[in-house]
């Protein structure tokens, strides 16, 4: 990684590069784990967090400075088992999640009945529901227009769904 960063940057040294890593991961840009592989870290800062807004009834707005708060330490619980991927398709739609939003899944997490779920099924990837009735496990789809699917021959869950991301 070194030596592709030292010909990205046209630096003459590793040495130069390994300072200029130890900075990026001292001011937050980069993180390193006990392995020494690197990871984006906070680009954005923290954001303000200025109280509540209504989805109800409307009400009297009041700005007042909760908190900051980072969107990584808000979305990303285990750095390490977290990444995302785009969603194609609509079997979602009726649990807010569509085509073009970006999902943040966690891996290692043994999921619940209910819980959102990457999974390979049969030699297939989907998103679905995880649902258990019993001794019967089966993924099921958030559109009418979709059926359950019960696996033939093999379920996988690589990941539960943490958050999903929309950009308008």
């Amino acid at each position: 990684m070194y030596s592709e960063i030292m010909t990205l940057l046209g630096f003459k040294s590793k040495n130069a590069v390994f300072k200029l890593v130890g900075r990026l991961v001292d001011e937050g840009f980069l993180n390193k784990d006990n392995k020494g592989r690197l990871s984006p870290g906070s680009f954005y800062g923290a954001v303000r967090t200025l109280g509540y807004v209504e989805a109800g009834f409307p009400s009297p707005a009041e700005e007042e400075l909760a908190d900051t708060i980072t969107f990584d330490e808000y979305l990303v619980g285990n750095r390490e088992a977290t990444y995302i991927l785009k969603v194609r398709g609509d079997s979602m739609k009726d649990a807010g999640i569509v085509e073009g939003d970006m999902v943040i899944v966690e891996r290692n997490i043994t999921p619940r009945s209910g819980d959102i779920v990457i999974a390979e099924v049969d030699g297939e990837w989907t998103i679905k529901y995880f649902r258990k009735k019993g001794n019967v496990i089966f993924l099921e789809p958030a559109n009418k227009d979709f059926q359950p699917i019960y696996p033939k021959e093999e379920l996988k869950i690589s990941a539960v769904v943490k958050a999903v991301v929309r950009k308008y």
